[in-house]
C-alpha cells in the first residue's frame, strides 16, 4: 500500500474548507475569554473567518482556470461544481450569522456556541460538495447534520424547540441508516466506495450491478430525507416552525444545498451508466415533491410552516433539473441550471425568512399569515422587500425566481426528447408553479389589504442581510447572464 504523499494530499486545493475549521477552533477558544452579553463578537468574528475563506476560494477559482484536482489521495475533487457551492455555502453562511446577530439576544438564547456551530455546519457542506468517495460523503453529511440537531434545539427551554429537535435527530438517524446500507451494498455490487472505481464498474457492466442498484435507491432515500423530498419530507414542518428562525433561514438553504452537492456528484457522475433507472426514479420523487409541497402549503396560517412546504415544493423544481440530468450530454446544462437555482433559492429564502424575524415577537409568536396584515401601511420599504421575495419564490418578473425556473425547466425540456418521465415532471413544475402563486400573492394581499398593527423591530444586522439579499434577488433577475455563465462552467469533474 502506497503512503500519501504532500502532492495527493494537496491541502492548497481544500484551502477554503481548512480555513473555515481552522478558524473555527482558534474560535472555540477565544470565546470562551468573551463576556456573556458581548457574543456578537464571536459573530463578527466568525464572519472575519469566512470572509477569509471566500477569498482563498476566490484565489483558488482564478488560478484553477476551470481544472480539476484531487486532495486527499482522491477522497476529495476540487473542480468548478465544488467551488461555485462553496461559494453559496459561505454567502449562507454570513448571511445566516446577520440574521441571528439581533435574533439571539432579543429572544435571551445568545450564546456563542450557536456561531461555532453554524461555522462547523458549514464546513460539513463544503466538504459535501466536493466529496469523491462515499465514505467521505457520509461523513460529511453527519459533520453538516449534528451541529443543525444541537442548532434547532438551541431555544431551549421552549418546548417546541426542543421538541423539533428530538424529531430532527431521530429521523435523521433513521436516514443516515438507509445512506450507510446504500454505501454497503454499493460497495457489495462494485467492489469500491470511490466515486471513480463505481463509475468504472457500473460501466463495465459487472455481475453485481442490480446490488448496486438497490444501494442506490437507498441512497437516494438518504438524500431524499436531507432535501425534503417527498415522502422522507415529514421532518420539515415542524422542524422548520419549532427551530428558531434563523436556524431554519439557514437550514431551508444550507442544508439543502449541501445534500443536493453530494447527490448530483454521486448520481450525475459515478453512475451515469444507469442513468435511466435513476432518471425515473428522480423525476417520479420530484412531481411527487411539487405536488404536495405547493397543495398543503395553501393550507397553512403558519408562516413558518407556509415557507417549510414551500421548501419542499422547490426542492421537487431542484429535482425536476436532476432527473434532466441522467443523460451525458444533457447533464451540463442541467447541472447548471440546479446550482444556479440553489443560488437564486438560497438569496430569496434566507430574505424571506429575515421579514418573518423582523415581525416575530419575543415570546416567538407573530408568525401567524394575520401577523403581517397592515404592514404595507406601517413598514412600506419591508412590505415592499417581501413581496418581491414572495414574486421571486411564485417565479414571476423581475426577480431571480423566474430566472431559475426558467433554466430549470429550459433543461428538462431540452432533455425529454424520447423521456416521458422528464416531460411529465416539467408539465407538473409549470403547473405547479402556478398553484403557488396562491398562497405566495396571499402574503401580499394580507400585508396592503387587510388593516394591523404589526409589531417590527427591525435592527442593523438584520437590516443589512435584508438589503443584500433583496439587492441579490433583483440583480439576478434582471441581469442573470454572467452568475449562470459562471454556473454553465461549473462542471462536475470526475478525476481519478
Amino acid at each position: 500500500m502506497n503512503l500519501p504523499t504532500l502532492e495527493s494530499i494537496n491541502l492548497l486545493a481544500v484551502l477554503p474548507v481548512l480555513i473555515v475549521f481552522g478558524w473555527t477552533l482558534v474560535l472555540l477558544v477565544i470565546d470562551l475569554f468573551i463576556p456573556s452579553g458581548r457574543k456578537y463578537w464571536t459573530a463578527w468574528l466568525g464572519i472575519l473567518g469566512l470572509l477569509g475563506a471566500a477569498v482563498a476560494l476566490a484565489v483558488r477559482f482564478i488560478d484553477a482556470r476551470g481544472a480539476a484536482v484531487t486532495a486527499f489521495d482522491g477522497m476529495l475533487t476540487v473542480d468548478g461544481f465544488s467551488l461555485f457551492l462553496q461559494a453559496i455555502f459561505i454567502l449562507t453562511a454570513v448571511i445566516g450569522i446577520l440574521l441571528a446577530l439581533d435574533f439571539l439576544p432579543r429572544h435571551k438564547i445568545e450564546r456563542g456556541e450557536y456561531y461555532i456551530l453554524l461555522l462547523f455546519t458549514t464546513g460539513g457542506m463544503m466538504i459535501m460538495s466536493m466529496a469523491a468517495d462515499l465514505i467521505v460523503v457520509f461523513l460529511a453529511l453527519e459533520l453538516l447534520s449534528i451541529p443543525l440537531y444541537i442548532l434547532t434545539g438551541f431555544a431551549r427551554p421552549r418546548a417546541d424547540s426542543e421538541e423539533a429537535a428530538m424529531k430532527y435527530f431521530l429521523l435523521g438517524a433513521f436516514a443516515s441508516g438507509f445512506l450507510v446500507f446504500g454505501i454497503a451494498l454499493t460497495y457489495g455490487g462494485t467492489g469500491t466506495t470511490s466515486l471513480v472505481g463505481v463509475f468504472n464498474q457500473l460501466a463495465e457492466g459487472e455481475p453485481s450491478r442490480d446490488l448496486a442498484l438497490v444501494g442506490m435507491a437507498l441512497i437516494l432515500v438518504g438524500f431524499g430525507f436531507k432535501v425534503a423530498a417527498v415522502p422522507f419530507h415529514m421532518w420539515t414542518p415542524d422542524v422548520y416552525q419549532g427551530a428558531p428562525t434563523p436556524v431554519t433561514a439557514f437550514m431551508s438553504v444550507g442544508a439543502k444545498a449541501g445534500g443536493f452537492a453530494a447527490l448530483m456528484r454521486i448520481l450525475i457522475v459515478a453512475m451515469p451508466a444507469v442513468g435511466e433507472a435513476w432518471g425515473m426514479l428522480v423525476a417520479i420523487l420530484a412531481m411527487l415533491t411539487m405536488i404536495l409541497g405547493n397543495v398543503v402549503a395553501i393550507a397553512q396560517r403558519n408562516i413558518k410552516r407556509m415557507l417549510a412546504y414551500s421548501s419542499i415544493a422547490h426542492a421537487g423544481y431542484i429535482l425536476v433539473a436532476v432527473s434532466a440530468a441522467q443523460r451525458p450530454e444533457d447533464a451540463p446544462l442541467a447541472v447548471s441550471a440546479a446550482i444556479f437555482y440553489l443560488l437564486t433559492y438560497a438569496f430569496t429564502n434566507l430574505g424571506a425568512f429575515g421579514v418573518v424575524l423582523a415581525v416575530e415577537r419575543e415570546d416567538g409568536s407573530g408568525n401567524l399569515l394575520e401577523d403581517f396584515a397592515g404592514l404595507g401601511r406601517s413598514k412600506p420599504v419591508l412590505a415592499a422587500i417581501m413581496t418581491l421575495f414572495m414574486l421571486s419564490l411564485t417565479g414571476m418578473p423581475v426577480s431571480a425566481g423566474l430566472v431559475g425556473k426558467f433554466f430549470v425547466f429550459q433543461a428538462a425540456i431540452n432533455a425529454s426528447v424520447g423521456n416521458p418521465w422528464i416531460l411529465a415532471a416539467a408539465i407538473v413544475g409549470i403547473v405547479t408553479s402556478v398553484i403557488s402563486a396562491f398562497y405566495y400573492i396571499r402574503i401580499i394581499l394580507i400585508m396592503y389589504m387587510q388593516e394591523g398593527e404589526p409589531q417590527v423591530v427591525l435592527k442593523p444586522a438584520l437590516t443589512v442581510a435584508l438589503a443584500l439579499t433583496a439587492l441579490a434577488t433583483l440583480i439576478l433577475g434582471i441581469i442573470p447572464a454572467p452568475v449562470f455563465q459562471l454556473a454553465k462552467d461549473a462542471l462536475l469533474t470526475l478525476v481519478g
